[in-house]
């Protein structure tokens, strides 16, 4: 008996014998090398423009002012040498995760108001056509003006913070819900209809997967808007807080505490929308 070889007709272990399977790996390669290349211009763009921004900041405040004068209290170099300080030697981690559960309960509370409603104004034209002059006139009003309210119906502490934030957030999960479920594939619902789904299950399979995209879209507003309304709202009879430590650095004239403070915040800021993004791509959504 004699040992057949690849050259006796066999196809050799390891090699390729698909030309269209070579041309996709190639295809799939090349496009490796340009998502690579658009993400590391991206990141060096980026990188690029906040170091403009501290620099113009650096320029206004150690540069241009005048020594000893008021405006040197808020520059960069004592701004940076005091976050250092904070961050290991003070309360200020305190506040930080007392800010982050209050946004957590707002958005929380927003997400379970929010979509439902949004859900029910998005497959109901009549519902919706009720409802949209009410839901765009309350959206319009900022949601500070109600903080003098608030305190009177739920006195100081968390409560009048949490219904503020929640009142913040809700519009744009809301909305972008509802918007949604209006821009569903019709072939998907006449599918489940013909299938003899029932509502339950055509919400659970269709619909709710559907608008999933435009739901982390609403969130990631909502995620902006109640970061900048929470400071405004933790200066209103707390002990405690981000908008709380901005006031006591100003009470004690600490200057530098304060601008450091401010960039805690944004920071913080800047990754919650960085979370929000990267959940949005996770989900498929990513275009």
């Amino acid at each position: 008996m004699t040992a057949r070889w690849p050259s006796d007709g066999l196809p050799a272990v390891g090699k390729s014998t698909s030309p269209v399977r070579q041309s996709q790996a190639r295809k799939a390669a090349a496009g490796q090398i340009v998502h690579g290349r658009a993400s590391l211009t991206k990141t060096v763009l980026g990188t690029s423009g906040l170091a403009v921004l501290l620099i113009l900041w650096w320029v206004g405040t150690d540069v241009i002012a005048t020594p000893l004068s008021f405006v040197g209290h808020f520059s960069p170099t004592s701004a940076f040498a005091t976050l250092a300080q904070l961050v290991t030697q003070s309360d200020l981690p305190v506040h930080i995760l007392v800010s982050l559960r209050r946004v957590a309960v707002g958005l929380g509370l927003a997400l379970l108001i929010g979509v439902p409603l949004g859900l029910a104004v998005g497959s109901y034209s009549h519902l919706n056509a009720a409802t949209s002059p009410a839901f765009q006139f309350l959206r319009m009003i900022s949601p500070l003006s109600w903080m003098p309210i608030a305190v009177m119906v739920f006195g100081v502490g968390d409560r009048p913070i949490y219904f503020l934030l929640t009142f913040a957030a809700i519009w744009p999960i809301l909305l972008n819900t509802a918007e949604g479920v209006k821009n569903l594939e019709p072939n998907w619902l006449r599918l489940a209809s013909s299938l003899s789904a029932t509502r339950w299950e055509t919400l659970r399979h269709i619909i709710v997967p559907g608008v999933l995209g435009h739901v982390l879209t609403g969130l990631r507003l909502a995620i902006g808007i109640v970061w900048i309304v929470l400071v405004p709202c933790e200066m209103l009879g707390v002990s405690a807080g981000l908008g709380y430590f901005i006031l006591d650095t100003r009470d004690r004239l600490a200057y530098s505490e304060l601008t450091a403070t401010v960039l805690i915040i944004g920071l913080l800021g800047f990754l919650l929308d960085a979370g929000a993004r990267e959940l949005y791509r996770m989900s498929g959504r990513d275009r």
